[in-house]
């Protein structure tokens, strides 16, 4: 199989980039990126610890879940979880992330570039209290790249019709995936806990 090894060579297989592609980065939040995190309920993050290992980790909430400290600063709440803190991991020893958002119904996506940290300074986790509960900790962001992605892969993927969309029970429950991962794993529990938990979301149980 022939294997590209050059950016000369890639760039003999794609065109230049247009310009707008270029100069639509942008080295702070603007006006449309703070509106578009402010309706966006998803997000995923990526990080890498200093082998290179990478990870890529899905984070939701409502609407503007993370919050706008200033142009150049995003709070980013984590609730509890499964505790494998692979990300949280990844940032103790390199602090560099990307982060990409989505707004159910739009097709483009905002793509985010910079550093961060982990607090559990009780001021920051207040802002993010809901009812009773606190999250575990809050990701500060510094922010050094901003643009919006454009729409295409959305687009191709049809992600926010109905036409792409299964029934859920055309595929296997988390409780039968892992029963059948793992020896002598409860199944039937795994998946009566996920719904139970639904009710739950914002507690550390």
């Amino acid at each position: 199989m022939k294997k590209i090894n050059t950016v000369t060579e890639l760039r003999r297989v794609y065109k230049q980039p247009h310009k707008a592609a270029l100069q639509k980065v942008i080295n702070e939040l603007d006006k449309h990126s703070i509106h578009f995190i402010s309706l966006s309920p998803f997000c995923i993050i990526s990080t890498s610890n200093n082998n290179g290992n990478l990870d890529a980790s899905p984070k939701g909430g409502d609407p503007g879940f993370a919050k706008i400290k200033d142009s150049r600063t995003i709070l980013f709440p984590d609730w509890p979880g499964n505790n494998r803190l692979d990300s949280f991991t990844n940032v103790i020893e390199n602090p560099n992330i990307s982060l990409i958002f989505f707004v159910p119904g739009i097709n483009e996506s905002l793509r985010v570039i910079g550093t961060t940290y982990i607090s559990n300074d009780s001021t920051l986790l207040k802002v993010f209290k809901i009812k009773e509960n606190l999250p575990l900790s809050v990701l500060v962001i510094s922010v050094s790249e901003v643009y919006f992605h454009c729409s295409r892969a959305l687009m191709r993927s049809k992600l926010w019709t109905t036409e792409n969309k299964i029934l859920r029970s055309d595929f296997p429950t988390m409780g039968k995936i892992l029963q059948d991962q793992i020896t002598g794993y409860d199944g039937d529990s795994a998946d009566k806990l996920i719904e139970e938990n639904k009710y739950k979301l914002y507690e550390d149980i």
